[in-house]
């Protein structure tokens, strides 16, 4: 099997991704045996996993994803079984231990054709579709946001990051696990954006990729801001601007409380710079500068 060039070049990123490129062909080989499917189209990818589209043994249109082992996408199947197809894509069937999912076929249209703002209150519609009770394996939110503040309250003075914000971050990140409301152990998508959410027949739109966690529904909007950046950059009005009507958008549709959500977006800001200033050769979606700069943009945007 061939597989994309630019999955292939993500070899680049170290030993374990050598080695599950170079198992992958006969992975997905195995896999279509064993689940009685057939090659229906070219194989496409995202930034961790390789999509096949193919037809079940009944001639149903699907998609076979097999991603790279990591710790977010390993309860992917548990959300989607969750879910079962509410707001999100349908989970046909699953093998977690080869990180193989079986998915209904969506069509590959995505949010980012449409006005940031449109787009925004698509996303934000889902929430109350995806934002249900958690079942109980899925991780919790809080015990990572409170090793993340303590990693941000040990980074030097010096650290390129404004100190204010950091500290800020912390603070915040501690009281939001404290004063978690009632109810908020909801099952969370957490990276929910233009480009997770497809088109299908079944429902106009429908979200893909989550990386669950239980926990804050208002940790949710984060994700909105920091994508599709090019075009708050050179459209018109300030990227201030831009930023607060897209937070504002998702706060008025999804009917989250304002504070609580502008929280949130401080401390994943803050906490996705920390990441890039932990591991500075991991894949970050601009160059260093600019990425640190887009962190601290809209986490300052949101509260000014």
């Amino acid at each position: 099997m061939s597989l994309p060039a630019g999955l292939l070049a993500y070899a680049a990123r170290g030993p374990a991704w050598v080695q599950w490129l170079d198992r992958l062909p006969a992975l997905l080989g195995e896999l279509q045996e064993e689940w009685q499917l057939t090659g229906d189209g070219a194989a496409a990818h995202g930034h961790t996993a390789v999509v096949l589209p193919v037809r079940t043994a009944g001639g149903r249109p699907a998609a076979l994803k097999v991603g790279f082992p990591h710790e977010e996408a390993e309860q992917e199947h548990l959300a989607l079984q969750h879910w079962h197809g509410r707001g999100a894509v349908e989970l046909l069937r699953a093998d977690p231990h080869r990180s193989a999912l079986l998915l209904e076929r969506l069509h590959p249209e995505d949010l980012a054709d449409l006005w940031d703002l449109e787009s925004c209150e698509i996303v934000a519609g889902l929430y109350d579709r995806l934002h249900v009770p958690a079942p109980g394996r899925i991780r919790r939110l809080a015990p990572h946001v409170l090793r993340w503040a303590d990693q941000l309250a040990a980074l030097p003075r010096d650290a390129p990051l404004p100190r204010r914000l950091v500290e800020q971050a912390v603070t915040s990140a501690r009281d939001l696990v404290a004063t978690e409301p009632p109810g908020g152990d909801r099952l969370l998508h957490t990276d929910l954006h233009d480009a997770n959410v497809l088109a299908a027949d079944r429902e106009p739109w429908l979200a893909i990729d989550p990386k669950p966690l239980a926990g804050d529904r208002h940790y949710e909007p984060a994700p909105l801001l920091w994508n599709r950046w090019e075009e708050l950059v050179s459209g018109p009005g300030s990227v201030r601007d831009g930023l607060r009507r897209r937070f504002h958008t998702v706060v008025d549709v999804a009917g989250l409380d304002e504070g609580r959500a502008r929280d949130w977006v401080v401390v994943r800001m803050l906490v996705n710079a920390l990441w890039h200033l932990q591991d500075p050769a991991g894949a970050v979606p601009a160059p260093a500068d600019e990425w640190l700069t887009r962190c601290i943009t809209v986490a300052k945007a949101v509260q000014d």
